[in-house]
């Protein structure tokens, strides 16, 4: 108890560097998603399948090469039909990423294990300058 009264600064000095050395790692785990590499990456290598959960005027606009569409208010009906192999990696995108967090707890209720979002949604997508669709 001497030692710590004694170096009482020393400490806080240590335990608020620690705190500096977690804070990007827990902002990050809280942020939530894919980062655009790791989506291509499940994409190329898992033949993941994208689903778009925008409403079909912003789907027409732009949206990730391949991705199919289901407006969130349809996903847990449509899903299902769409995407029958639940083994594989499914990304749900929208244009922000907020609707595809509601997606994802939508999809994970169905059984989709492998379900993640896409952080930031596609304007993080044309923000990395990758393809994307119209039409």
């Amino acid at each position: 108890m001497k030692f710590i009264l004694d170096n009482w600064m020393l400490i806080s000095v240590a335990l608020a560097s620690g705190g500096m050395l977690l804070w990007p790692l827990l902002q990050g785990a809280s942020q939530g998603g894919l980062t655009t590499a790791q989506a291509v990456q499940l994409i190329n290598r898992e033949k993941a399948v994208v689903v778009d959960v925008c409403e079909a005027e912003e789907f027409a606009a732009g949206h990730v090469g391949g991705a199919k569409h289901i407006a969130l208010n349809q996903l847990e009906e449509r899903l299902p039909q769409l995407v029958k192999n639940k083994t594989l990696p499914l990304i749900l995108v929208c244009q922000t990423g907020a609707r595809a967090g509601r997606a994802l707890a939508v999809a994970k209720k169905l059984g989709y294990e492998k379900a993640q979002s896409l952080a930031g949604g596609l304007s993080a997508w044309k923000r990395d300058n990758l393809p994307v669709e119209k039409g």
